[in-house]
């Protein structure tokens, strides 16, 4: 028996939201993808991502932090699997990991500067 409720609520947009609902998996990768874009450091290492592959030394320049600070964070990014790494030699190259991680990192750009 279905619940009643204030208003009508389609029983398609009902079956959608408990599905979404009880997707506990779902739910957890998408809460860590905002808890990692939670920290202004990360935010700053994935905006420069977003314009190029870059290695460590270029972005602790740009950043102007310590290679072992970056390096903390883009171990925390790769683990979340935001960004991804290649090597060319002894050289790891960073960039972001797909055009999803790129268009959500976009969205939040333009939400944030139509609040400014």
């Amino acid at each position: 028996m279905r619940e009643e409720y204030i208003d009508k609520i389609d029983e398609d947009l009902e079956r959608d939201i408990r599905e979404f609902r009880d997707n506990d998996e779902l739910i957890e990768i998408i809460s860590q993808i905002f808890k990692s874009l939670s920290d202004p450091t990360r935010l700053k290492i994935l905006y420069a991502l977003s314009k190029s592959e870059l290695c460590v030394s270029d972005i602790a320049k740009l950043m102007e932090m310590s290679q072992s600070s970056i390096s903390h964070q883009l171990a925390f990014l790769k683990a979340q699997r935001l960004i991804k790494v290649s090597r060319v030699g002894r050289r790891a190259y960073y960039s972001l990991d797909d055009e999803h991680v790129f268009s959500i990192f976009k969205f939040g750009i333009d939400h944030a500067k139509h609040k400014i």
